[in-house]
């Protein structure tokens, strides 16, 4: 039997989430500091592409990874905010969208753990 990689999978979103919010934070924080520069973090496919962590395909019908497959790549927001006269890239209205979509990753996180713990839960009772 395979080990389950959701949870550990599930911890390091949860800590990239965390990071990512720390970064936001900082941002919305120096909004009125000249000439500070607006930050974020990798999105979180890049990261998981480097941990080496693959998808099993237990059905020769399922797809997976091809070395020709293509590479996508998210275009930066920071690229569309323009600087303002004190040299400042900090956009509070896009920094605010990154906060709802942080708590909205971390809340599907957080559901799905809590729902397949209480599916490995109720196998066990039985």
């Amino acid at each position: 039997m395979e080990p389950i990689q959701l949870f550990e999978l599930a911890s390091r979103q949860a800590q990239w989430l965390t990071v990512r919010q720390n970064v936001v934070a900082g941002n919305i924080a120096n909004a009125n500091t000249p000439h500070y520069r607006a930050k974020d973090v990798e999105p979180f496919e890049s990261v998981l592409q480097n941990t080496g962590i693959q998808m099993a395909a237990t059905h020769r019908a399922h797809f997976t990874e091809s070395p020709d497959a293509a590479q996508v790549t998210d275009v930066s927001m920071i690229d569309d905010v323009q600087v303002q006269q004190s040299g400042n890239t900090v956009a509070i209205e896009q920094e605010m969208m990154k906060t709802g979509e942080i708590k909205r990753d971390y809340e599907l996180n957080a559901g799905l753990v809590k729902a397949f713990h209480r599916m490995m839960l109720m196998t066990v009772r039985k």
